[in-house]
């Protein structure tokens, strides 16, 4: 069990032109490594695209779900597991979960 103040929820993390109206990806990086060092791993939630994971000191975790659908029961069960351990190995690990918008998935 874990609370709220352990997870951080988000919109897509980008660069180029759509760092204009999304997250930064260098900025994101930025304020992770600055709060939580050592202590985050991101869940990217978006099946239409990706990132490279260098950003992130390669703690990416990547859960195929479509935009405005209903994730497969199995990849839940996966997605949730993972989280379940990644909070467990430290009380400061932090989990940073994105979509495409940040609130679909």
């Amino acid at each position: 069990v874990f609370s709220t103040d352990r997870i951080i929820a988000m919109s897509f993390p980008s660069s180029g032109k759509q760092s204009f109206y999304r997250n930064p990806i260098k900025e994101v990086a930025r304020f992770l490594d600055t709060k939580h060092p050592d202590h985050y791993k991101v869940y990217n939630l978006c099946s239409e695209k990706g990132y490279d994971p260098k950003y992130f000191h390669y703690r990416v975790e990547r859960i195929f779900i479509d935009d405005h659908n209903v994730p497969a029961l199995q990849d839940m069960l996966r997605f949730t597991a993972n989280v379940r351990e990644w909070v467990s190995q430290d009380e400061r690990n932090v989990v940073v979960i994105h979509c495409k918008g940040g609130k679909g998935r």
